[in-house]
């Protein structure tokens, strides 16, 4: 035999020797490292349950997060234009006195057909900007939401001590002052009215 047969064979005869089976080691030992690697492993599938709810939740939050600020943008933009409105609603209003006292003689004079397409136009241009009017009626029932009374007409006389102010209110509106304005829901300006 050669020298490297005999080398090998001797190699191969120590490997033998040093391999070591399962039956060799305490079953103890196999007991105690099997138990670890599945503690381990139970702590690892718990950790990645974790991390998966984690990171579902941290994905929910941004998608509410995304809502939140589309629907703020949206508010933003609606709203957005109120005090430029709230600017434009007096010079309204003293178009709307203006109209209301000119001399019937006039009415059909060119300067007065011209205020009238002026506040029209204004009128236009709150309705393109969604803004609704509060336009009350006589007669109609008072409410708080969209109203604001700036005088009560219980009683007629100038004193105080008379029958009709133990009245009972009829929370009804006597007469409308102003008109009031609305952007959706929210009364940005309420009808300023006479309540009885």
């Amino acid at each position: 035999m050669s020298k490297q047969t005999k080398k090998s064979e001797e190699v191969e005869k120590e490997v033998e020797e040093e391999v070591i089976t399962d039956s060799d080691l305490p079953t103890e030992e196999v007991d105690l490292a099997a138990e670890e690697v599945e503690d381990e492993v139970s702590v690892l599938k718990k950790q990645v349950q974790e991390n998966l709810d984690k990171w579902k939740r941290a994905q929910a939050d941004f998608e509410n997060y995304k809502k939140m600020q589309a629907d703020s943008q949206k508010d933003l933009i609606k709203y957005a234009t109120q005090n430029i409105i709230l600017q434009i609603i007096p010079v309204l209003d003293n178009f709307h006195m203006s109209t209301q006292h000119i001399p019937q003689d006039q009415k059909d004079n060119g300067w007065v057909t011209g205020i009238m397409y002026i506040q029209k136009q204004l009128e236009a241009v709150l309705v393109e900007n969604g803004i609704e009017e509060i336009a009350p009626k006589v007669g109609d029932n008072f409410d708080p939401v969209f109203h604001e009374a700036i005088a009560d007409k219980a009683c007629e006389c100038d004193h105080c001590d008379c029958e009709k102010e133990k009245e009972k209110f009829k929370n009804k509106i006597k007469k409308v002052m102003m008109n009031g304005y609305k952007i959706g829901d929210k009364v940005i300006r309420p009808a300023r009215v006479v309540a009885e």
